[in-house]
């Protein structure tokens, strides 16, 4: 089960840091907006980066390590797109796109995680 929600979480998460990628440079180049576009391309990108190391992990505590850091740079891109639709720098469209992508990407993560850390723990 693990593998299947690995790849799929594999394949989404690169996705996702395409739309970022984009985003960002929509940010900067039509929004002049440099600060938080840099920080969501960061946080954006580095999820599907962190899912990618974990295939490769050392043991699987290092495994969930990799995908709990994973967690938290989805969690904290989340943040960056709230933040960048309440301040208006993407409208509603964007925002209703972007927002249930990031969403699923946590409750991928946060089942990989549990599920992980559960079986470690048996």
């Amino acid at each position: 089960m693990e593998n299947v929600k690995k790849n799929i979480v594999k394949d989404k998460s690169f996705c996702f840091a395409l739309r970022i990628i984009k985003l960002s440079k929509f940010l900067q180049k039509d929004k002049k907006e440099f600060v938080i576009s840099k920080q969501v391309l960061r946080s954006g990108t580095s999820v599907g980066a962190l899912i990618r190391e974990a295939e490769h992990a050392q043991s699987k505590a290092d495994f969930i390590h990799k995908m709990s850091i994973a967690l938290k740079e989805a969690n904290e891109t989340d943040y960056w797109i709230e933040l960048l639709y309440q301040s208006e720098e993407i409208g509603k469209e964007a925002y209703q796109s972007l927002h249930p992508q990031i969403q699923e990407l946590i409750k991928l993560l946060v089942s990989i995680v549990k599920s992980s850390k559960k079986i470690n723990n048996s």
